[in-house]
């Protein structure tokens, strides 16, 4: 279990400029990165213990996670 927090600039370096065109162009983009964001705000926090969660939760929430970062890879790869 990792409790490094995976933001966006971690997870696509080098994307920056590509991440704000998309989110400034297209909406479904930008609720991907919000959605992601939240989602990986509520890992983090259960990795770290500020929220106490079950091991089952936690799971799927980095199953979430996984499923955006994904779909947002896609996009850029498309974009």
């Amino acid at each position: 279990m990792s409790n490094t927090p995976h933001t966006l600039q971690d997870e696509f370096p080098g994307e920056a400029d590509k991440i704000t065109a998309l989110k400034t162009g297209d909406t479904h983009f930008a609720r991907l990165l919000e959605e992601y964001d939240a989602v990986n705000d509520r890992v983090h926090r259960a990795e770290t213990r500020v929220d106490t969660v079950s091991e089952e939760h936690e799971e799927g929430l980095r199953r979430q996670r996984a499923r955006l970062k994904d779909q947002i890879a896609a996009m850029l790869r498309a974009g």
